[in-house]
């Protein structure tokens, strides 16, 4: 995903309302921008932290710039919790995420389960339908090890119970985490921040529920799926759960 036109460098003065941050322009402008980020943002909100801005000359927007690049741990992270999904069909069309590219049909948004929207539905002539649920994961405590969630998520835990059911109804049912920095080269749970979403993944898991991690390539002039890593187990010098890599 190119950005287009190029990314506005600033720094960061304070994010707050979740929704909203202060920053400085490189000439020292100060102004209000967007955040596309409801989550918490842990790690990413130092104070004169390098930040990247898009532009919007649309009249109806209240804010004409909008945060979508954090510099972190000296790399940078995409927030914007709006990409993860676009970023995932890129993923899927370059053959990252098993055999899923052979799937001739996507379809975003389609309502499914009780009360959800599944975020790609793939389907295929002579195959069962492949329900996809992305998450998006720029959280990082340890060296070389992304993770997610960063706070409690139980909408996120019960997406996943979602799936577990899609999956006892003869249908494929992935999770696909989407990681908006290439400075991690395996993921895992956090079970400490949130072992309710941990009990989920681990009864999805046991349902047949198939998991993915994808990291990215991110610049100040594209956000791209560079390649596929594995998910380790919650604690990691346990063995791995499964691994995700393609043979």
């Amino acid at each position: 995903m190119q950005f287009s036109p190029p990314l506005i460098e600033a720094r960061l003065i304070r994010r707050y309302k979740r929704f909203l941050a202060d920053v400085a322009l490189r000439g020292g402008e100060q102004i209000t921008v967007s955040v596309p980020n409801t989550g918490s943002m842990l790690g990413l909100t130092a104070e004169g932290s390098r930040v990247f801005l898009s532009r919007s000359d649309d009249p109806k927007r209240k804010y004409s710039h909008r945060l979508e690049i954090v510099e972190a741990d000296g790399s940078l992270v995409g927030i914007n919790t709006g990409l993860p999904n676009r970023l995932a069909e890129e993923a899927i069309a370059a053959g990252l995420i098993d055999d899923l590219a052979d799937y001739p049909s996507i379809r975003r948004e389609q309502r499914y389960g009780e009360r959800s929207r599944i975020d790609l539905l793939l389907e295929h002539p002579d195959r069962p339908p492949a329900y996809v649920e992305v998450k998006n994961v720029h959280f990082r405590r340890q060296a070389g090890l992304a993770e997610f969630p960063d706070t409690v998520t139980t909408r996120g835990a019960r997406h996943l119970d979602e799936l577990s059911r899609m999956r006892a109804a003869g249908h494929r049912a992935i999770m696909v985490y989407l990681i908006q920095r290439d400075d991690c080269d395996h993921f895992r749970l956090c079970d400490d921040l949130d072992p309710g979403y941990v009990a989920a993944f681990r009864r999805a898991s046991a349902a047949g529920v198939e998991a993915y991690a994808v990291r990215c390539h991110i610049s100040a002039q594209a956000i791209v799926p560079d390649r596929a890593i594995d998910i380790v187990a919650e604690k990691p010098q346990n063995p791995a759960l499964f691994q995700t890599t393609p043979a």
